[in-house]
């Protein structure tokens, strides 16, 4: 599975670390993200407070 995070702190950070241990998701994004959040997860620069673009 592709699993998207939406945000950009350190519970999102931990969030993506704890998924990249799981066997089923095969991909992850995040959503704008940050620095720390790029060396785990593709990362996409969207608006998030628009459901479109999200």
């Amino acid at each position: 599975m592709h699993v998207l995070v939406v945000g950009s702190g350190a519970r999102d950070h931990a969030l993506l670390l704890a998924l990249r241990r799981d066997p089923e998701v095969a991909a992850l994004s995040v959503a704008p993200g940050n620095a720390g959040t790029a060396a785990v997860a593709d990362q996409y620069d969207v608006d998030v407070t628009s459901g479109e673009a999200v």
